[in-house]
């Protein structure tokens, strides 16, 4: 249940804020993506993260910080067996704009991808930099929505594919009351580096728990693929989360 304790709009407040990308807090995360099927084969994957995220100051500047360290199980070599180990730990630090409304989060920023993946075929082998960009829109006390945007291509390392990727993440939050909600949250990649995409659309439902300390988030969300080309892509996926947010 949401804490009774707290009025009504700062119960809805924080239960927005709980799907800020960008919100003010330490945040730790556990997601998970169970792939049912894969692109131009039947097999199926997982992929479960660890997600940790700060909000930090450089000068008189405010930034997040947030690094992502994946848990891979996927068919790897000739045989299709499947392999189980870390992926290839993502950074990025996101300059946080001033936009003039205080219900409206925009940041921008530099991100790397470094080869900690512990198995051949769970990670790229290469080191990366880009750019992501997120917004988070929250002036409406029941519909919230935003992006993450992000490029990133090799710079070293002895991977046998370059890598050159873009992701679009558009989410949207639909509050129901009671600390309930709709969400949609997929993300769409597009691989430059050999025309291949995926991109699934899905819609999901959650729940938010405030308590003195922290916010509690868990959602489910199906997921299915209504535009890809390429072998690899999720086809269907199941997309899972429980969220904390440790109130400053």
């Amino acid at each position: 249940m949401v804490s009774a304790c707290l009025p009504a709009a700062a119960q809805g407040a924080a239960a927005a804020q709980a799907n800020n990308p960008l919100a003010n807090f330490t945040a730790f995360n556990l997601q998970d993506y169970y792939i049912g099927k894969l692109t131009d084969t039947d097999d199926n994957a997982n992929q479960f993260w660890l997600r940790y995220a700060r909000p930090f100051k450089l000068g008189p500047s405010n930034w997040l910080m947030r690094a992502s360290l994946p848990v891979n199980t996927y068919p790897v070599g000739p045989s299709g067996g499947k392999e189980t180990g870390l992926g290839d730990l993502n950074l990025f630090a996101a300059y946080l704009i001033d936009v003039g409304n205080p219900a409206v989060s925009f940041g921008i920023g530099p991100q790397t991808t470094l080869p900690t993946a512990t198995q051949d075929g769970l990670g790229s082998d290469k080191y990366t930099l880009g750019l992501v960009n997120v917004l988070f829109e929250a002036s409406s006390p029941k519909f919230q929505y935003g992006y993450l945007l992000s490029w990133q291509g090799s710079v070293g390392g002895s991977g046998p594919t370059d890598v050159n990727l873009g992701t679009f993440q558009p989410f949207l939050f639909y509050q129901l009351g009671g600390g309930n909600y709709l969400r949609a949250a997929p993300i769409w990649a597009y691989n430059f580096e050999n025309s291949t995409y995926g991109m699934p659309l899905g819609i999901g439902f959650g729940h938010v728990i405030i308590s003195d300390k922290v916010v509690y988030n868990l959602f489910v969300e199906p997921q299915w693929s209504f535009a890809d080309k390429g072998p690899g892509w999720p086809q269907w996926q199941i997309f899972l989360g429980f969220n904390m947010q440790f109130k400053n």
